[in-house]
Parts: structure tokens; sequence; C-alpha cells
């Protein structure tokens, strides 16, 4: 690798700060920077700055954001996917675009290798080099965290001291952020006690409950083939959707989980999540669906749902599955069309009415009421059927 030139998906974090002089130290490479822009607001400011000045020949800076929310989080959306339950895959979902651009600019700049700072014990390294592998095979992939001896937050912060490394986290503070449009992300440092309740002040989305206003809020969301695409009857753009949302939900305390996750590497990991709009975009779309699929189409893509949620959580985004499940998924999001109501209350989200122009709700069938369309006594040689295997099981287990 001596004299070769390298691609660093570079943040400006604690970890890629110092990586820039430890690539040029260690390999006496050139390193040129990377940063997609997927939503990290004022973290981008004075990043291409503070590259150079590290040490890097440049820095592009891409803006991703638009790509990200509609081709990433609005496809995760129709998917329903959502990890273990309760995690909404704001990281996940995010590293799979910056490594194809990362992939992409190793590729214009004629670079030798690609680099990344995940650890050795996260899951991003594997979504950044399942990228880089899908990509690009022939690109050398370097894991600092695998090769070097700073294996501690405590001796990063040491080297950056003693080279002059400016930071934006300290010893006191070490816990690791992530943003993008999507959500907020803190893990480490004190966090990694999973009984410590994190303080108020390191929230940065969302009201918490007890302070969000004392009177609901409503909201209306109109979507189209499954895609969110307005709020009250005002059509918005995948971006601006997406933070008029964030400011509503997070006026109102909507959005935080803390939460114990099973990573890929098999290390369960404490994570604390503000996600908004992921929160309200999910519960909505869910429940469109309830009135425009039919009940074996639905059936069968809820239980895909948390197959499809893993998938990307694996960093396995650029497979044949996935390409696969959605053309499963964007043949089911046809027909889901309307507009859903949801009631945010401290910290609540609840779907209270939900209309489409192609539901398959008819409250003639549904009613309690007399039915032209339903005759309840046929109901009763539906129940001799279908109660039968369980009707001569009881009766021969009588006779034995």
């Amino acid at each position: 690798m001596k004299g070769k030139k390298v691609v660093l998906a570079y943040s400006g974090g604690l970890d890629t700060s110092i990586i820039v002089k430890w690539l040029i130290d260690t390999y006496g490479c050139e390193v040129v920077c990377f940063a997609g822009d997927v939503g990290q607001e004022e973290e981008l400011d004075g990043l291409e700055a503070k590259a150079i000045k590290t040490g890097a020949s440049k820095c592009y800076i891409e803006d991703l954001t638009e790509p990200f929310v509609r081709d990433y989080v609005f496809q995760a959306i129709k998917a329903n996917a959502i990890y273990e339950d309760r995690y909404l895959l704001g990281t996940s979902l995010a590293r799979p675009i910056i490594a194809q651009k990362q992939v992409e600019i190793a590729l214009k700049e004629g670079a030798d290798a690609v680099c990344h700072g995940a650890t050795g014990k996260g899951n991003d390294q594997v979504r950044f080099e399942m990228t880089f592998k899908a990509l690009a095979p022939q690109l050398k992939i370097i894991a600092p965290w695998r090769i070097w001896d700073l294996d501690s937050r405590s001796k990063l912060f040491d080297y950056a001291e003693k080279h002059g490394i400016p930071v934006p986290v300290t010893k006191s503070k070490p816990y690791s952020m992530d943003r993008n449009i999507l959500h907020i992300s803190y893990e480490g440092g004190v966090l990694e006690d999973p009984y410590y309740e994190p303080d108020e002040s390191m929230f940065l989305l969302t009201k918490s409950p007890e302070k969000a206003p004392d009177k609901a809020t409503y909201i209306e969301i109109d979507f189209e083939k499954g895609t969110p695409v307005g709020i009250d009857g005002k059509r918005l753009g995948p971006v601006q959707l997406m933070k008029t949302l964030n400011k509503l939900a997070g006026e109102n305390g909507v959005g935080r989980i803390d939460i114990v996750e099973n990573r890929l590497v098999g290390i369960k990991s404490r994570g604390v999540y503000e996600t908004p709009a992921g929160t309200i975009l999910l519960k909505a779309h869910r429940d469109l669906e309830s009135i425009t699929l039919d009940r074996e189409t639905q059936h069968l893509k809820d239980r895909l749902a948390g197959e499809y949620a893993t998938l990307i959580y694996y960093g396995l985004w650029f497979t044949k599955k996935r390409e696969s499940m959605d053309a499963f998924i964007d043949e089911t999001q046809k027909n889901v069309t309307g507009t859903v109501r949801v009631k945010l209350y401290k910290g609540n989200s609840t779907v209270v009415g939900r209309k489409s122009p192609v539901t398959l709700y008819e409250p003639d069938i549904a009613t309690f009421d007399a039915s032209e369309l339903y005759d309840q006594k046929d109901a009763s040689g539906f129940m001799n059927i279908f109660g039968l295997p369980i009707k001569v099981e009881a009766l021969l287990k009588k006779k034995r």
C-alpha cells in the first residue's frame, strides 16, 4: 500500500479524524476523504477544512439526502421494516448509500483502497464492506479498528491530543452519536450500563413527553402506492416531508426508544434512538394497508417484514435477495393509496382514521346490522367444514 491512494468514509468524528493521520503514517498514502450528507445538519459544518488540515488531499461532501429518503427510507416504510420489533434501522439504511457513493469516488479517483472507521465489534463494518464487495470487489478494504493498537476510546483521545487533532467529543462525554434525517442514535460511554437512564439533555430531536403540549396534535398523511407524499393535504417532496414530520413528532415527544439489540456479530448492544418521522410513517403506512390489502397478501407481507428488516440490519442491501423482495413489496403497494389520520400526544402516536379510494373495507359487510351482501346463516356450513378436523380428533380420542 505504500504510496497509494485511499478513499476514507469521513464524518469528522473521533475515529475518522484520527484515521486520516493514521493512514498517512502507516501506509504513506494519499488520503481522500468523503462525507455523504444524509441529513446530519450542522455536523457537516467545517468538515472539508478539517479534513484538509488533518492531512487529507481533498474532501468530497456529497448531498445524498433526497435519494436516501426516496430510495431507502421510503422503501423500508413500504416494507414495514423494523428490526426486533423496535429499531427503525436509521443507521442501517444510511450505510449502503454512503458506501455506494464512496465506491464511485474511489473509482473516479483511481484509488487502490477504501477505508471506514467502523469498529470490529459493530454492524457498520459489515454494511460498508458488503457494499464494497458487491460493487467493487477489486478494491482493497482497510479497517483500522481491526489492525491498530488504539483499542479504546481513551487511547484515541490520547492519540488525538498527541497529534493536535481536534475531536468533537470529550472523555467526560464519550457516547457515540450517529445522525441522519431519519434518526439520531446514541451508544457507548455511560449508555453501556443498560440500567442507566439517559440524561434529558442528550436528546436533540424530541421533547420529553412530560414537556410536550397538553393538547393533542392531529395530522393527516397522504400516501400514493405506499409512498408518503403529503401532510394535511399539502403535497411535499421526500426531504421536506421528513423534516416536517420530524418537527411535528419531535414537539410532541414521539419517536424515542431505548433498547438492547442483538448485533450481527453476536453482541448485545444498548442503543437509544430518536426516530420521530419514521415512527409515525411506519404506523400510518401499516394501518393504510389494513384497508387496501387482502388478508392473504397482508399476512405474507407481515411475515416478510421481519426478514426484510434483518436483511437491512445485516448489510445485505446490494443482494439479489433484497431486489427480489422489493419486487414483491412494490407489487403489493399498487393499491396502498389513501390518507391516514394520526393523533400525537405526549410521546404517543395513534392512528384514529384511515380512508382510501381503493379501499377493501365494505361497511355493508362489516356492520352488525342487517346486510345485503352477507347472510349469517351461511356461516353454519363454514363452521362445520372448518371445525371438522377438530371434531373428528375429539370424537376419536373419546372413542379410544
